[in-house]
């Protein structure tokens, strides 16, 4: 199932209903680049949140019952990747008419980093575009994802890194990076 923008309001206004207090939730992902119109729709729904908040989002989601996948992960947890703690100061606001769900985008860079360490296709496609309507520079890319913890493979993510650079930034001058 592809979910546009509308839809993706339209799962977080039933949410929002359901939410006693206002929280902060924000986007990662496919779901960020869809908010932020990176790109028309998202087939997945991926979300991290201020741990405080993270069991009330839960519960609101298991009365709603949205009915397509919704992955949520907490203190700037995303995937295997653990952001820095500046993620959420980072992050985009995204306008809403909700009143309980204070909706962010994770940043563009944030994006780009949290992709490197599984790097498939898509993954690569959406950091692709993230560069070019972002206009990210090399480094940029280099030092935020230096500061990325990951639970994955590292020398796996450094390669993918490398490639990254090398793949997108070949006019720009060559000096060893990482």
């Amino acid at each position: 199932m592809s979910l546009d923008n509308t839809k993706l309001l339209d799962f977080l206004e039933e949410m929002d209903k359901e939410l006693k207090r206002k929280i902060v939730v924000v986007a990662v992902g496919g779901t960020a680049m869809t908010l932020l119109k990176i790109k028309p729709s998202t087939i997945d729904v991926d979300f991290t949140m201020p741990g405080k908040y993270y069991d009330e989002f839960e519960t609101a989601k298991k009365i709603v019952q949205p009915g397509f996948k919704v992955d949520l992960f907490h203190d700037g947890a995303v995937f295997v990747n653990m952001l820095p703690e500046d993620y959420l100061k980072k992050s985009i606001p995204i306008k809403t008419k909700l009143k309980n769900i204070d909706l962010r985008a994770l940043n563009p860079l944030d994006i780009v980093v949290t992709k490197i360490g599984r790097f498939d296709d898509r993954d690569e496609q959406d950091i692709q575009s993230c560069i070019k309507k972002f206009n990210l520079k090399k480094t940029q890319i280099v030092k935020r994802a230096l500061q990325l913890g990951s639970a994955a493979n590292d020398d796996v993510f450094q390669v993918n890194l490398g490639t990254i650079v090398k793949k997108f930034f070949k006019k720009e001058k060559s000096k060893k990076i990482i």
